[in-house]
């Protein structure tokens, strides 16, 4: 108990979790408390958070887990009969490994004699994984828990343990280990052997190795049955030494850069049950001899630049196959027999072809849960739209589909059957779907058979995701969406819709995505949408939206975009509570008034880094996999329009440009340090700029163009690293552009338009003026021009050689002497003009 109560020490607990330690209750009835029956010793302690992916944003809410610090080695030296000690998934910040006693506890950057911490433990069974802010410097500590069997780092930063496989080798009894995605780079190419003597499950996947395989991993004296390297930046040709693992069962090589042939000795392993090798650049026929894997149950081996042909001849004995994704990016060609049945049912089925029909034995399958179709045509008809219904997922995007859908019931719980060219109208949907996207096709007609239609519905629905954007859709909006009040994302843009936006979308409480884009909708935003409080995303550029901009947005948004539009009126102070705000785009309307001085409350643009989570939508398909749609949102930054999709959640700006707004900028605004883009061009902006714009280092791109903007360029600006686009043409700036490679870096066209602006990149020179003499002309470096100087002494030695050839001809001949004066007083006026002239031009 006191071992516990000590441990707990060092944690933080926001909900509770630990309320049931204390000496009220007997230590084994403590929740996570794991004791003997018979002895009462505590042998383990499991407290895993339990938390799961929100339906909007790929992020899992830890506010409730354990934090703080992981007292290990208190842990091992006091409860000695500890086998199994479980932490997983939450929220802590550190782990220590020190001396109990010591009050100057050190982490594990200072080890000091753990020999004399932990002199044996019992320790079995340790997992940490899913702690993805707990960084570990070093694992020394690891080869005084030599009875560990089962060590779990997963997503645990190791970046700075180089020496990390030599450590764990040190385990004599572990046959498990799990270092996926811990920051690994060194794979110990050198070693020839590692002395892994017990190992049977080793995953070293979603690392940063950039190499071959390692010698070692073939020369393993343990019977490893599953070897997981994924996702891990892996290069070169399968080496013919991986059948040294003759036992292997799970071989995931998927998601790297792995090239050459499929070897034809993959058929060679008699007990693989799970191969893995898509996503790689393997090249050539798919071997005939992985149809002798009997025990095969999953095979993947799409997403290759594969080519050829495959037959039955490549499934012939794979009687237990369950899973086959089998499509290439050069398309394959299916020539199986007509009558063909295979020996297998799948449950999931993903593939592509250069065929012009489906392969008649897909027909035969009664088992296929999942079905995946890409980059194939095929005529769609009647007995394919019923031979798919049956099944829970469906996926037929970028294909080349014949066929009209309008009579079509859709019924799997998740379809996406985006670009494929589909006519008609839209489909009519049972109460089952939960996630539909007919992005990009060729629909047309309203929206209402797809809403509306009560009957069909019966009153029930459970969709969550909808996505009717790229299509060719006509009329309004429908006022049916109170049916659809399960409804979290809603794309709709890019089409010919019109009319108002209808206020009963106000009664779709869980939607926290809002896409209404470049369609032809006016009118206000109706008031109902406050009753929105989940919105995160709304964007309604493009149409023929008037009104002011609403005040009661939802305080939660992150992306507001209500661009190229009719909105009027002021800034209302409100956006500024909206606390979460990374994208505000208000750009191309009639808003007038002033800026608002409160926009550091919104607190997210004071950060770099602000989100670190995608703005995405999840939804769990099957088993542990989840459909995720990144939001994406067209932005104007660096003087371009380029879409953010996937790297939405990295980008913060705002964007007021092409409106009325007056007065000054406020200082205020200079204090969005997270700020990575800033557009206040085109408008009617006076006053200066001042220097404190130089804090907002993460800025990226930088807009003031035509408004009426004074004084000098500060200086500060120069020290603006990440400027990559500026722009401040066409105002009032005057002076010499403040040096610095930042700013001379940029061409003319960023301060052009102000005509008392001098200085690189401009032709335009700057002067320097005396107060005693005449104007001087100075150069960019602000020393004195040598220029005029060496321009006088070119016109007197040139006039001089000039002037005694032409004396001689004058004093022999008396007609030329009296041209030659008049000439003379003619050439000093003109003179005089072109270098009064030149000075002028010059300043």
């Amino acid at each position: 108990m006191r071992a516990l109560l000590n441990f707990k020490q060092g944690i933080i607990d926001p909900s509770g979790v630990l309320s049931s330690w204390s000496t009220k209750l007997d230590c084994c009835q403590w929740k996570g408390v794991i004791c003997n029956n018979i002895t009462s010793r505590v042998t383990g302690i499991s407290i895993r958070c339990a938390t799961t992916l929100s339906s909007y944003r790929d992020e899992e809410d830890k506010s409730y887990c354990l934090t703080g610090s992981i007292h290990l080695s208190l842990l091992l030296v006091e409860l000695q009969f500890l086998d199994y000690l479980d932490l997983r998934n939450n929220d802590f910040l550190a782990l220590q490994f020190d001396y109990v006693h010591n009050h100057n506890s050190h982490n594990l950057s200072i080890l000091t004699s753990p020999r004399q911490c932990v002199n044996s433990s019992t320790l079995g069974h340790l997992d940490l994984s899913l702690n993805r802010n707990l960084a570990i410097s070093n694992l020394q500590w690891l080869p005084y828990i030599s009875s560990l069997e089962y060590l779990n780092l997963r997503d645990i930063d190791l970046r700075k343990e180089t020496n990390w496989l030599q450590l764990v080798t040190m385990l004599p009894s572990l046959s498990f280990l799990k270092m996926r995605a811990c920051q690994l780079k060194d794979l110990s190419l050198s070693l020839n052997y590692a002395n892994f003597t017990a190992l049977k499950v080793l995953d070293l996947s979603a690392n940063e190795f950039h190499s071959e395989l390692p010698k070692w991993l073939f020369n393993l004296s343990s019977n490893i049955y599953d070897l997981d390297l994924s996702s891990s930046s892996l290069i070169g040709h399968l080496p013919k030494a991986l059948l040294n693992l003759r036992e292997l069962e799970i071989l995931d090589l998927e998601d790297n850069n792995f090239d050459g042939p499929l070897p034809d000795w993959l058929g060679e392993f008699e007990h693989l049950k799970y191969l893995f090798l898509g996503v790689n650049k393997f090249s050539g026929s798919i071997p005939t001899n992985l149809g002798n894997l009997s025990s095969l149950i999953t095979l993947a081996i799409a997403s290759n630049p594969l080519t050829g042909v495959v037959s039955q001849r490549n499934f012939v004995k794979l009687s237990k196959l369950k899973e086959l994704l089998i499509y290439s990016y050069s398309r394959l060609i299916f020539d199986f027999d007509s009558h063909w049945i295979p020996p297998f049912q799948l449950e999931e089925l993903a593939f592509g072809f250069s065929n012009p029909n489906l392969p008649a034995w897909l027909y035969t399958q009664r088992s296929i849960e999942s079905l995946t179709i890409g980059e194939s045509s095929f005529e769609a008809s009647n007995k394919f739209w019923n031979f798919v219904s049956t099944m829970i997922e469906l996926q037929l995007q970028d294909n080349l589909i014949e066929g009209n859908i309008s009579n079509v019931l859709l019924n799997s719980t998740f379809i996406d059957i985006s670009s494929n060219g589909l006519k008609g109208s839209l489909p009519k949907l049972s109460p089952n779907v939960a996630i539909l996207s007919l992005a990009n096709n060729s629909l047309s007609g309203d929206v209402s058979p797809l809403l509306c239609d009560n009957k069909m519905l019966n009153g029930k629905n459970s969709l969550l995701f909808l996505d009717i954007s790229l299509n060719n859709l006509s009329g309004g909006l429908t006022n049916c969406w109170k049916n659809w009040k399960s409804l979290v994302a809603i794309h709709l843009g890019s089409n010919n819709l019109s009319g108002k936006i209808p206020s009963s979308m106000g009664f779709l409480s869980n939607l926290t995505s809002l896409h209404l884009h470049e369609n032809k909708l006016n009118g206000e935003i109706p008031p109902s949408l406050q009753n929105c409080r989940s919105l995160l995303v709304f964007n309604v550029r493009n149409n023929h939206l008037s009104g002011n901009i609403p005040d009661w947005i939802s305080h939660r948004v992150m992306a507001l975009q209500l661009r190229s539009n009719h909105f009027s009126g002021k800034i209302p102070p409100q956006i500024c509570q909206m606390s979460s705000l990374i994208i505000l785009d208000i750009a191309h309307n009639t808003i007038s008034g002033h800026i608002p001085n409160c926009l550091p409350n919104i607190t997210t643009l004071l950060f770099n880094n602000v989100s670190r989570n995608k703005l995405s939508f999840s939804f769990p398909s099957s088993g542990t996999r989840y459909y995720i749609n990144d939001d994406n949102l067209e932005l104007v930054t660096k003087g371009q329009v380029l879409e953010y999709e996937k790297n939405l959640h990295f980008m913060t700006l705002i964007d007021m440009s092409n409106n009325n707004l007056s007065g000054t900028i406020p200082p205020q605004m200079f204090s969005l340090t997270g700020l990575s883009s800033l557009n206040l061009s085109n408008n009617k902006l006076s006053g200066k700029v001042l220097n404190e714009i130089g804090n907002m280092k993460n800025l990226e791109s930088l807009d003031f163009s035509r408004n009426q903007l004074e004084g000098e360029i500060p200086q500060s600006l120069s020290s603006l690293s990440f400027l990559g686009y500026l722009n401040l043409s066409f105002n009032n700036f005057r002076g010499k552009i403040p040096s610095g490679t930042q700013l001379q870096g940029f061409t003319t066209l960023s301060y052009m338009g102000n005509r008392d602006l001098c200085g690189p990149p401009l032709i335009k020179m700057c002067f320097q003026h005396d107060k005693h003499k005449d104007t001087k002309l100075f150069g960019e470096d602000g020393n004195q021009s040598e220029f005029w100087p060496w321009f006088y002494i070119g016109i007197e030695s040139g006039f001089v050689t000039g002037f005694l050839g032409v004396c001689c001809a004058i004093f022999l001949n008396r007609k030329l002497r009296h041209a030659y004066f008049k000439f003379l007083y003619d050439l000093r006026d003109r003179f005089h003009v072109m270098v009064v002239g030149s000075m002028n031009s010059f300043r």
